[in-house]
């Protein structure tokens, strides 16, 4: 016997297989995470590998271990990949990191793929916001989407944060319980202005945190002398067992204050400044 809940999931998913069949050929903006990698699994089940197009941002923002795994995670599902670079850093817009930062990002990405879309022939440019997306009290990326008339077709379909990673376990992705990650800019307070000196920082500092595998973690640089840790509440105690080890890579980072938030991870922990 079908769940309730299971049933409303069912739906959910034949709604999303219908809005992408609707579409006839798309170009999808893939970062590689389960958003993103159940929008273009289900394009391609949908639309066929010919119609569908995955293409992944390349920046200073980026992580390479994220443009890997994207990479890496397109090949095994079996779409067509490209990965385009996109100079942030060179957008004053961008770098003076002000509250519409992500704006200013997500319209030259989303530019760049509908420019893309229109010269290769793709009917329609897919990003992967989600319901749960469309609730959040801050999102200025958003508008970009909606100014570009870019489709969003999981959250049109209703579909969560945890039914996406539900659907995602069913079709086998790899990806369904990957942490959420947001790009690298996000760890700066607003005014901070965003060098690549302080990206740099950042990755590697996270770079190595990964090694002690914190299910959800984020290095948020407050100033040159100070940083602090987010992780789940639940792993408080980890980052004080490798407190030494932490500190001392930390330190060679040039990091004076190393501190540790202890009310844990949360999404968007810079926009609590913002009334």
């Amino acid at each position: 016997m079908i769940e309730k809940k299971d049933a409303a999931l069912v739906k959910k998913n034949e709604k999303l297989k219908n809005i992408l069949q609707g579409y006839g050929s798309v170009v999808v903006a893939f970062s590689g995470g389960v958003d993103s990698a159940l929008l273009l699994d289900s394009a391609l089940e949908v639309l066929g590998r010919d119609n569908v197009l995955a293409v992944t941002s390349c920046a200073e923002t980026y992580p390479d271990r994220e443009l890997e795994e994207a990479r890496s995670l397109a090949a095994e599902i079996g779409a067509k990949h490209k990965i385009i670079r996109t100079t942030e850093l060179d957008n004053e817009n961008f770098t003076r990191n002000d509250e519409d930062r992500c704006y200013y990002c997500k319209k030259e990405l989303l530019s760049d793929l509908k420019e893309m879309a229109e010269k290769k022939g793709y009917r329609e440019v897919l990003e992967g916001s989600n319901y749960d997306d469309a609730k959040s009290e801050y999102r200025p990326g958003i508008k970009a989407v909606e100014e570009l008339k870019v489709k969003s077709p999981l959250k049109d379909a209703g579909l969560n944060k945890k039914e996406i990673r539900t659907l995602a376990r069913r079709r086998d992705l790899p990806v369904w319980d990957k942490p959420s990650f947001a790009c690298l800019s996000s760890r700066f307070p607003y005014g901070v202005k965003i060098e690549e000196e302080k990206l740099t920082r950042v990755d590697e500092g996270e770079d190595f945190l990964q090694s002690f595998d914190f299910d959800q973690l984020r290095l948020r640089h407050h100033d040159d002398e100070t940083v602090r840790i987010e992780v789940n509440p639940e792993e408080l105690d980890r980052v004080l067992e490798h407190r030494k080890e932490i500190i001392k890579k930390l330190k060679q980072l040039d990091y004076t204050y190393v501190t540790l938030d202890i009310e844990g991870y949360r999404t968007g922990s810079m926009n609590e400044v913002i009334s």
